[in-house]
């Protein structure tokens, strides 16, 4: 054998799995950057769980240009390792992996033990019905740092109005999927970390099945890869969110906004019988709000076609 809106338990019992998955496979790709302390017990866990499965598996370890020694020893391992020669970001390397993977079913997990992969048998069963199974780390996100909450949560919560259904879990690394559904989105997932974020928005924004399961969520080995330019990354994340999923739920509204403010002002402006500038800047705002909501409609119903 080659390394070959709905609850589940906490532990799943991995001996009720293995019937489940009768016909199945699964490519597992693991990103990895500098994650020498924890690259080689990610992968033993994972073949600790995937093994009593009895079904083909493959691990795909896709080196992100590491300065440590974690090329080196996930080569020892005896897995399919792949790498970047530079640094490139963490959806680089989950595009290069998911494009090698052979299996139709394919799970992403990080190399940081953060992610049980003990989870990964009954999110594949779970996925025989679905597109994509993610996994949702709930209470357990009280790991992630203070400082990082906020935006999580302001993410969390404009995509889910984006999306018209509730996302639990926006950015996930523990996810299963099927290749096929996703391939056709890849030009369009960004190369850093917003790659779950996206990918997230784009099965959802195109009427895919998706569903989450409880999973827990452990400490990190290592140092984050979290910098503070990545706030930056923050913002650019809303604004191409904003115009490539659903649009025109973020520019009808505010388009709707200087409607109310001129009409206001307007009426206001009778009452002294002289139509300001104000007036007509507000309505024009308008008009050129909703006219790029339309255009980027537009370009997102031929990006996000099936």
């Amino acid at each position: 054998m080659k390394d070959s809106d709905m609850k589940t338990a906490d532990r799943p019992d991995v001996s009720t799995i293995s019937s489940e998955l009768d016909g199945m496979s699964l490519s597992i790709v693991i990103p990895a950057y500098n994650e020498e302390g924890a690259v080689r017990e990610t992968i033993e866990a994972v073949r600790a769980a995937m093994n009593p499965q009895g079904i083909p598996y493959e691990i795909i370890i896709v080196d992100d240009g590491s300065e440590d020694r974690t090329l080196e020893i996930a080569r020892e391992t005896g897995v399919v390792v792949d790498g970047n020669q530079v640094n490139t970001g963490y959806g680089a390397s989950l595009k290069r992996g998911i494009k090698r993977a052979q299996y139709e079913y394919v799970a992403i997990i990080d190399a940081d033990g953060t992610y049980p992969p003990r989870y990964l048998p009954p999110m594949l069963a779970m996925c025989r019905d679905q597109d994509m199974v993610v996994g949702d780390r709930g209470a357990a996100m009280k790991n992630v740092p203070l400082i990082r909450r906020p935006a999580k949560w302001i993410l969390n919560k404009f995509a889910s109005f984006l999306a018209e259904r509730k996302l639990n879990d926006l950015n996930s690394g523990l996810r299963v999927f099927r290749k096929s559904e996703l391939v056709p989105f890849i030009p369009l997932l960004p190369q850093k970390f917003s790659f779950t974020t996206t990918i997230t928005l784009c099965m959802a924004a195109n009427g895919k099945r998706m569903m989450y399961t409880p999973i827990e969520y452990g400490k990190r080995v290592g140092t984050s890869k979290i910098r503070p330019m990545d706030f930056l990354n923050f913002l650019i994340l809303i604004l191409r969110i904003s115009t490539l999923f659903n649009p025109l739920r973020v520019f009808i509204p505010l388009g709707m906004v200087f409607i109310v403010i001129g009409t206001i002002k307007f009426l206001i402006d009778l009452t002294y019988e002289d139509l300001s500038e104000t007036v007509i800047f507000a309505y024009l705002a308008a008009i050129m709000i909703w006219s790029l909501g339309l255009i980027a409609d537009m370009i997102s119903r031929l990006h996000l076609r099936p």
